[in-house]
Order: C-alpha cells, then structure tokens, then sequence
C-alpha cells in the first residue's frame, strides 16, 4: 500500500466514524432522554444553609431533586428540569445569556425550558417557585 492509498484509508475510516458518532446529534433532533423530568415536585429550600449558598448571588444555582434551582441576574428564582432532553445530562445555567446550557450538545433552553431547537426541540419541564422569607418552595 503506498501512502496515498494508506491516508485514503485512514480519512475514509475516521469518516464513517464521525458520521456514526453524530446520527443522534444530528441538527433538530428530538432525543430521547433516559431520565424524565421529577413530577409532582414539591420541596423548600432554606437560603440560610450553605448547601443553597449559591442562590443568595444572583446568577447562582444549584441541583436538587432533579432540578436545577437559579437566581436570574434580576433576582428572580427560576426552576427547571436538569436533565438536557437530548442526552441526559445536567444542564448548567448561564445568567449572562439568560438561559440553560448543556455542556456535552450545546442544546440551549430559554429560561423558561422551551428549546432553541438546534439540539433538540423537546423543552426543559418548568417548575413554579414562591419565597416566604429565607425559605424557596419549588413545586409543579
């Protein structure tokens, strides 16, 4: 084989790879999470303890319960399903572009869950939060 043949090869073989990879990425996708979003949720968190430390700052968040809790840079609280509908993974949130990311896809959400539908067109479940006092109910 000489090198011609040989690089024709190697390129053809990383091809058929990414190619392979990338079917379930494909742009518009609907996915198909493994783990559905929490229902009937209905917990409280205490702002007070530093396990929730996160939410006094306004663009914070942390996971709880299958949720992702965030203080927007307004310092309104927001909640959502943490688990990107494409593939199942913990979406962070960025308070500079006002939505939810997904590291591993790129999948955007609004803050209110809905896709931007470049991953996936399936939304993020939005969940209600009320404050009395230090104390954040999340609940569906």
């Amino acid at each position: 084989m000489d090198r011609k043949d040989f690089l024709t090869a190697i390129g053809m073989g990383a091809a058929s790879v990414a190619v392979f990879n990338c079917i379930g990425c494909a742009k518009g996708s609907t996915g198909s999470p493994s783990t559905p979003a929490p229902t009937n949720v209905n917990f409280t968190l205490d702002l007070t303890t530093a396990a929730n430390a996160a939410l006094t700052n306004n663009g914070g968040y942390i996971y709880n319960n299958g949720v992702i809790v965030a203080r927007t840079t307004t310092g309104a609280y927001i909640a959502v399903s943490q688990t990107c509908r494409h593939e199942s993974t913990s979406v962070i949130y960025r308070a500079n572009q006002n939505q939810f990311y997904c590291q591993r896809h790129g999948a955007t959400y609004s803050e209110t869950g809905v896709s931007a539908g470049i991953i996936t067109n399936l939304p993020l479940t939005k969940y209600n939060t009320q404050l009395t006092g230090t104390n954040l109910r999340i609940f569906s």
